[in-house]
């Protein structure tokens, strides 16, 4: 039975690199592994294939729009561990909807029949606040994963996405599997205790803690995974996306979110402090 994973958190929190890794992870661990950037950006697999590849868009440009004209080998490229990748792209910078992009892109993933024919799918979603075509990987989704630091920004984004997935989830099979905490550095005192508030909060868990350390730094900027990088922290850094792999591949104990409302957040997390 084929695993699909919705990859949400706030923008710049890291979303790409620990997509990234968690593939290489999962396809180290065996599995058959198609990860989706779905970001104008066009970089989430840039770790996987040490380039930033041609895009659906670019590729359906060049066509005219005609689905029938492309290929799976137009847009689908093979990195790290045999993962196979595709970038989504997007529209111009102030033109266009980049969640139309999106559409398009699950659309012309069902065209190929390619949900059949991985073990897991991995979407690397935009953003903060989910709109109707950036949250249109939650309706293939088996799980939707949000990855937050211990920090307010990202858990009022972690609240706004928990409230995208439940209202999903009241007509497609989605739910939320946990929270992957980013950048975790206990010595200077960025624990994962306001985390851990609030996933107990909203009735889920921190499933996985990445380290705040210099060798992911180095890693995206290289275009590699951490499974490629050498130097010292390489076994503190890749562990936690074994774990995460093991975890997630042998299905995850999931909930339907419970959110706080916006003003609510602000009093909650002010508490907690």
């Amino acid at each position: 039975m084929s695993l699909t994973l919705a990859i949400y958190g706030k923008g710049g929190i890291g979303k790409s690199t620990t997509s990234s890794n968690l593939s290489a992870a999962m396809a180290l661990k065996g599995a058959k592994v198609l990860q989706i950037g779905c970001d104008p950006k066009h970089d989430s697999t840039f770790a996987l294939t040490g380039a930033l590849q041609p895009t659906v868009i670019d590729v359906l440009t060049e066509v005219d729009f005609h689905h029938e004209e492309v290929s799976v080998e137009d847009v689908v490229h093979t990195g790290f561990a045999g993962v196979d990748t595709l970038e989504s792209g997007g529209p111009p910078a102030g033109s266009g909807c980049g969640g139309y992009v999106v559409g398009e892109t699950v659309k012309l993933l069902h065209e190929f029949g390619l949900y059949d024919k991985y073990d897991v799918i991995v979407f690397d979603v935009l953003g903060d606040v989910v709109c109707g075509g950036f949250s249109a990987p939650l309706n293939y989704a088996d799980y939707g994963v949000i990855i937050a630091c211990n920090d307010f920004d990202s858990i009022f984004a972690a609240n706004r996405l928990c409230l995208a997935i439940k209202q999903k989830s009241a007509r497609y099979r989605v739910e939320l599997a946990g929270i992957i905490a980013n950048r975790v550095d206990y010595e200077l005192g960025g624990g994962t205790a306001l985390l851990e508030q609030f996933a107990a909060t909203v009735g889920t868990q921190i499933i996985g803690r990445v380290p705040y350390h210099d060798l992911i730094r180095r890693s995206r900027l290289m275009g590699k995974t951490l499974f490629e990088m050498e130097g010292p922290g390489k076994e503190e850094c890749t562990r936690p996306f074994l774990d995460m792999a093991e975890y997630l591949l042998n299905r995850p104990r999931s909930t339907v979110p419970k959110p706080l409302g916006d003003r609510e957040i602000f009093n909650v997390i002010g508490g907690w402090r």
